[in-house]
């Protein structure tokens, strides 16, 4: 194929990928709509009236989890670096017993709305409004780097147009989002996820189902020797080498558990359940999803890599596998996928960012009502009605937010995996830090929380932007969760000067 060809496949969605495109769009403004009418109190909107499916709530935590990061960097990181990706799902069984038998059953007894409700119980005002701007830190650069990759990578090479385009396709993407997520609340988000969960997944399948069958069986696809820039297998820690089982294991069994042990997004769909049996068994089949997933789009990475190895001319002009190892998905679907499951896959593509777009929405709105605007406003004499009107309000500021943050988050480097870790994972073990206290320290307080809270977000920062010690990303979250807890909890030991009571003062008169 010539200059000239690649240049013609390089925008060839057509009429049918187009009324594909458009027609899940349109599914997910319906999925909204529905849910409006069956949304009535601030309970409903943003926990979906605590009695939710724990099937549909799983998936919908699974494709809340699975962004457009994920979906795209682990093919790239596969194709780049080869099957110690895969290692981190070795840590999943652990995962599922911490998480199950000493996470989810503490916030299920505590009747809360925001997760940060729990941290001023044990320590303090101060710490919740911490651990609340922790979060929404956190969320709000997550979203701006989904929404950004989403239209950098993918739709801006497959609509052919200029990067100038991408503030308008940006704002787009979440105005949709933010339209069906404000409309239903979190009941809508849940039941749009199980939606996007079966297509994104279902495009991934059809991709290395047309590869397989392009190239005539598994076995032309499928490796025969180890690349000479996959990294080599090495079993125990290494500090400063990039990948080996032990740090990919060690690094998802942090993230997995200082999420679900502090991320509003997850918290939230644990009491969005009945009792604490449902919720676990929604934790479990997040997690079973994830392990299916994690294995299978690590796969399509070998898969797309021997495709293009083979027909080396279906790569675009400047292009090379290992370069352009995050980009090699979207490439092959706009110039070897059949017309009509082109428009699936790339509506997978928008599943997975707007599955986490508008969970991101839900929760970020969540903590904002509960942990700052009703806190600091009267309320008595506000229906349910006005009060689901405000949340709705608060929605669309979080999403013009988003829209504004997603213009500057080409400005890190390094491919997905690096900007996943260097950015959007920078505060989830801080953040963790405070409620390991808040939970588990009997003696901990708020000096104690500040302190380990700070070391642990310094020690974030350096090994991520200045490698401390020689150590490289998958440290970042371990490194700075050891400090923050160690430092935390020492710290907690210092006697804090308690005010006096006013029966001393009385007695004393």
């Amino acid at each position: 194929m010539g200059s000239s060809e690649l240049t013609l496949a390089a925008n060839r969605l057509h009429a049918l990928d187009w009324c594909v495109i458009g027609s899940y769009l349109a599914i997910m403004l319906a999925v909204g709509w529905y849910f409006s009418r069956r949304t009535e109190t601030t309970d409903d909107y943003l926990l979906g009236g605590r009695q939710m499916n724990p099937w549909a709530v799983g998936l919908s935590l699974f494709a809340t989890l699975l962004s457009t990061l994920t979906y795209l960097s682990m093919p790239g990181e596969m194709i780049k670096h080869g099957p110690m990706v895969i290692a981190m799902i070795a840590s999943f069984p652990l995962i599922a017993w911490v998480v199950g038998w000493y996470i989810i059953p503490r916030f299920m007894e505590l009747p809360v709305t925001s997760a940060y409700e729990v941290l001023e119980k044990k320590l303090g005002l101060s710490v919740r409004m911490l651990g609340s701007g922790l979060f929404l830190s956190l969320r709000l650069m997550w979203m701006a780097v989904v929404v950004y990759a989403t239209v950098d990578t993918v739709l801006i090479p497959m609509l052919g147009w200029d990067k100038s385009a991408a503030p308008y396709i940006c704002a787009i993407l979440g105005i949709i989002t933010v339209i069906y997520t404000s409309m239903g609340g979190l009941r809508a988000v849940v039941y749009t996820d199980v939606v996007q969960t079966f297509i994104l997944l279902g495009g991934a399948i059809l991709t290395m189902a047309t590869i397989t069958y392009s190239l005539g069986g598994v076995e032309y696809w499928w490796p025969t020797e180890w690349a000479s820039n996959w990294a080599p297998i090495q079993v125990w820690f290494s500090p400063t080498s990039p990948r080996t089982i032990a740090g990919a294991a060690l690094s998802g069994f942090t993230w997995y558990v200082c999420t679900a042990g502090s991320d509003q997004m997850a918290v939230q769909r644990y009491l969005a359940t009945r009792d604490v049996a449902a919720a676990r068994k929604m934790y479990f089949v997040s997690l079973g999803v994830a392990i299916f997933s994690t294995t299978f789009l690590a796969i399509l990475g070998l898969a797309l890599h021997g495709y293009f190895t083979a027909n080396p001319q279906m790569l675009g002009e400047g292009m090379s596998i290992q370069a352009d190892a995050d980009k090699l998905f979207p490439h092959y679907i706009l110039v070897a996928l059949p017309t009509g499951v082109s428009g699936l896959v790339v509506a997978g593509l928008l599943a997975a960012a707007m599955s986490s777009l508008s969970s991101g929405l839900n929760s970020s709105c969540s903590v904002v009502t509960v942990d700052f605007v009703d806190r600091f406003r009267q309320q008595a004499q506000e229906s349910e009605k006005e009060s689901v009107g405000m949340s709705q309000h608060i929605s669309w500021m979080i999403g013009a937010v988003v829209i504004g943050l997603s213009l500057f988050a080409g400005t890190v480097e390094g491919n997905l995996l690096d900007v996943t870790y260097k950015v959007v994972n920078l505060f989830v073990a801080p953040l963790f830090v405070l409620f390991f206290l808040a939970l588990y320290i009997p003696w901990s307080n708020s000096l104690g929380a500040w302190i380990g809270v700070t070391l642990s977000i310094a020690v974030a920062v350096m090994i991520s932007f200045y490698q401390l010690f020689g150590m490289n990303i998958f440290w970042i979250m371990p490194g700075s969760l050891i400090v923050g807890v160690v430092a935390g909890t020492l710290a907690s030991l210092i006697p804090l000067p308690q005010p006096r009571r006013l029966e001393a003062i009385e007695s004393a008169e």
